[in-house]
């Protein structure tokens, strides 16, 4: 059971006081009975929902994919600089939306946003090695001793040397290449470069779990997962 204030914020995208108006003005039916009451209860997954004659859907998660250009700050709160949140429209920021795990700076691609909470701690937990794909660019070319080094793991100064990642090393250019890795150590990808004495001069994030980044989808832009694409995620965050 779920309070209809919350079922029309979410179904609407609206913040619970806009929500409360919403109903107070009779817009609402449940089973298609009137319903003024703010507070009243209802099953989400039976009731029939409308308002202003349009039948409602509720979600009870938000997911959206940002492809995330540089100069963004992977935070919901910096004073100093901007952050992802800035590159969100008005309505998205009702949503308490936050990033899940974080991208430097200087490094673009995909990133998801959400408001569950669970599926986000699951994904970032050591423990469930969730894949992270990057398209890289190095300043020298790269070779397979450094794909061999990185599938034993390197030491990058911490207690431990990193978990094996895979290195893919492009065939007509071998500065550039892919790297998927399942860790998220603070800028890991350019340490692990640093190891073999090389050095990043292009990231971008190409793949997140069952996610990929959409081609169709510019720089700085922001949309909705589509059902299937969250279907897929829960579905994969339930199996790991």
């Amino acid at each position: 059971m779920i309070r209809l204030d919350k079922y029309i914020a979410s179904a609407l995208t609206l913040t619970r006081k806009e929500a409360h108006t919403v109903i107070r003005q009779g817009r609402v039916t449940v089973d298609s009975k009137p319903v003024r009451d703010i507070g009243f209860k209802l099953d989400e997954t039976s009731s029939t929902v409308v308002c202003d004659g349009v039948a409602l859907t509720f979600q009870k998660f938000r997911y959206y994919i940002m492809n995330k250009p540089a100069g963004y700050i992977t935070s919901t709160e910096e004073e100093r600089e901007p952050t992802v949140m800035d590159l969100l429209p008005e309505r998205l920021l009702k949503m308490n939306l936050f990033p899940v795990g974080r991208l430097d700076k200087d490094t673009e691609g995909l990133l998801l946003l959400t408001d569950n909470g669970v599926l986000a701690h699951r994904m970032l937990s050591p423990k469930h090695h969730v894949d992270k794909t990057y398209y890289l660019e190095s300043d020298i070319p790269m070779t397979d001793d450094d794909a061999d080094a990185f599938l034993k793991g390197v030491d990058i100064g911490e207690k431990n040397i990193t978990l094996p990642a895979r290195l893919v090393i492009d065939s007509e250019d071998n500065r550039r290449g892919h790297i998927t890795l399942c860790e998220g150590k603070f800028h890991q990808i350019k340490r692990m470069l640093n190891a073999v004495g090389k050095n990043v001069t292009y990231l971008e994030r190409v793949a997140f779990a069952s996610l990929t980044l959409p081609s169709e989808l510019e720089r700085g832009e922001v949309r909705e997962l589509t059902p299937e694409e969250i279907e897929t995620l829960e579905n994969f965050n339930k199996s790991e």
